[in-house]
């Protein structure tokens, strides 16, 4: 991961005329190439994690499943832990960092997005950066979407289509837009 960069961006604004801006432009072409061409043909499971070692630049745990197609923009701010399952078509806006922990699980058409616009008109090309934070074991739902500064807690439970605009307490299933704490999960064993 590119913790200098990281380091520069996150929770400060990025100018659309900035040098910084033109930087992550050209680490985000040569990664859509790489998105590219592992989305357009059949790979086993040991070359999506090939790819997914050039995209992010760091290794990937052979008990890291990825369905294909997968998308990220800028690639090199997101951490896989280990026994993660991500399934097909899920989106990752990663330029502020995107953290998934052991035996987490996201379902298909899911986003998280770390990027958000700044708000003023005359500034609005800009971004503005915040870290998305998956915790050990937690499931993200299909068609969920994850909003920036958002950090989804141990063992959480975040439905279907729901959009996430604030931390989920650990044991917790989310649902709605916004999304709201439905309840507690019902833990028989522990993890």
């Amino acid at each position: 991961m590119d913790y200098s960069l990281r380091s520069r961006i996150v929770g400060r604004p990025i100018y659309h005329d900035s040098e910084l801006l033109q930087e992550i432009h050209l680490v985000k072409g040569n990664n859509e190439r790489l998105v590219m061409e592992m989305n357009t043909g059949y790979h086993d499971a040991a070359e999506v994690r090939a790819y997914l070692k050039s995209i992010t630049d760091q290794e990937i745990d052979e008990t890291v499943a990825v369905s294909l197609p997968f998308y990220t923009d800028y690639g090199k701010h997101i951490t896989f832990g280990k026994h993660i399952f991500i399934n097909n078509n899920v989106l990752f806006v990663d330029l502020g960092g995107i953290t998934i922990d052991d035996h987490a699980l996201i379902g298909p058409r899911a986003s998280l997005i770390t990027v958000n616009h700044l708000e003023n008109p005359a500034d609005r090309r800009g971004l503005f950066v915040k870290p998305v934070h998956i915790k050990k074991n937690a499931w993200i739902g299909a068609g969920a979407t994850i909003l920036p500064g958002v950090t989804v807690g141990e063992n959480a439970i975040v439905a279907a289509n729901a959009t996430v605009t604030k931390d989920v307490p650990d044991n917790m299933i989310v649902a709605g837009t916004p999304a709201k704490v439905m309840r507690q999960i019902k833990l028989e064993k522990e993890f």
